[in-house]
Formats: structure tokens, C-alpha cells, sequence
């Protein structure tokens, strides 16, 4: 798996993380629209087009969704969406990628751009998929509570370094992680005795 293609997929969350949290309230609708735009940019580039890629799709629709509400909500509500839908959005990312991994594993899709169709149904490329779809479910859940308690903090203090350890410092550790760990372990599996293997699949 080609961790180029996960940073890709990742893209508008990290457009939307970074333009949420520099531009001022009233620009959440734009933060949302250019992360949409980021969304549909990589399913427009990405091969196969079609069908689209989970993850892919799943952002297009929360960023759209984040979009309209930015651009139709009063300036409280606005405000509210700024500080915390811009904070949250990696706990409602995360959880769909976990919720999908019984019909999907997202990471599935891209490996499969690099693995021959004759292993897209072994049990150890079934597992690996599952395995780093939920550690990234994990992974991006984390980074939105991250993110929450750096929006509360900024609530309580005028201090920064709560807010550059938790919403910078801290997401910037799980996601450097998570990548390494998508290189390694599928070389880790794949390189163990066949009967270690059988013996962890489940």
C-alpha cells in the first residue's frame, strides 16, 4: 500500500484542519468548501474513477454537509460549527471508517491497486485491510478527541502550548504512526510462517 495514496485520501481532513482552525469563525463555510472541492479533486484523479472510493466519498459528503451549514447558519451557530465541528469532524471520520469496515476495510480499495486480483480474497489480505482500518478508524478518532480537548482548553486559557500539543503536536505523532505502520505491516504479516498466520486469522 502506498502511503502517498493514504495521505491523498486524507487530503480535505487536513485541508479542513488546517483552514479551520487559522481563518476566523464566519469562514467555516469556506474551510468546508475547499475541503469538498479537495474531496472531489481526489476522486476525480483517482484510478479506478469508479467505483469511488469509500473514504473518498464519505468525506466529499461530510465536507458539503459542513459546507451548506457554514454558509446558511446565523453567526452564533456559526461560530459554534467553527470551533466545534472544525475540533470534532475527525471523531465522525473515524467512527464511519470503523463502521465500515464489516462491508469495506477503506484501505482495502487501495491496496488492492497494488495487490493481484487472485489475493483480494485470502484470508491474509482480509485481515491486514481490517487490521489497518480500524487501527486508522482508531488513529483519526483520536485525533478529533485531540483536537476537542484543544478547543477546550482554548475555552480556558490564553496559554498556547495545550493547543500546539493537542491539536498539532499529538495529531501529527498518531498520523505519522499510522503511516509507517501501514508500510510495515503488511510486510510483517505477509512474512510470517504460514501456520502463525492460520493461527491469528480470525
Amino acid at each position: 500500500m502506498k502511503p502517498l495514496a493514504l495521505i491523498l485520501a486524507f487530503a480535505p481532513l487536513i485541508v479542513f484542519s488546517v483552514l479551520s482552525r487559522f481563518l476566523p469563525h464566519g469562514y467555516i463555510g469556506v474551510a468546508g468548501l475547499a475541503a469538498a472541492v479537495t474531496a472531489l479533486i481526489v476522486i476525480a484523479t483517482s484510478r479506478p474513477i469508479w467505483p469511488p472510493k469509500i473514504l473518498n466519498s464519505c468525506s466529499l459528503m461530510l465536507f458539503a454537509v459542513i459546507a451548506v451549514l457554514g454558509f446558511t447558519l446565523g453567526k452564533n451557530h456559526d461560530r459554534w460549527l467553527a470551533t466545534w465541528g472544525g475540533a470534532g469532524v475527525g471523531l465522525v471520520l473515524g467512527t464511519i471508517i470503523v463502521v465500515l469496515i464489516p462491508v469495506m476495510p477503506f484501505t482495502e480499495q487501495f491496496a488492492r491497486e497494488s495487490v493481484p486480483q487472485a489475493e483480494w480474497s485470502s484470508p491474509t489480505f482480509k485481515k491486514i485491510n481490517r487490521v489497518l482500518s480500524a487501527g486508522w478508524g482508531a488513529a483519526i478518532f483520536f485525533v478529533g478527541v485531540s483536537r476537542v480537548l484543544a478547543a477546550v482548553a482554548n475555552e480556558h486559557t490564553v496559554r498556547r502550548w495545550p493547543e500546539l500539543i493537542l491539536g498539532l503536536l499529538l495529531p501529527s505523532v498518531i498520523l505519522t504512526y499510522m503511516l509507517r505502520l501501514s508500510k510495515t505491516y503488511p510486510e510483517r504479516v505477509t512474512h510470517e510462517p504460514s501456520h502463525a498466520r492460520t493461527s491469528t486469522s480470525p
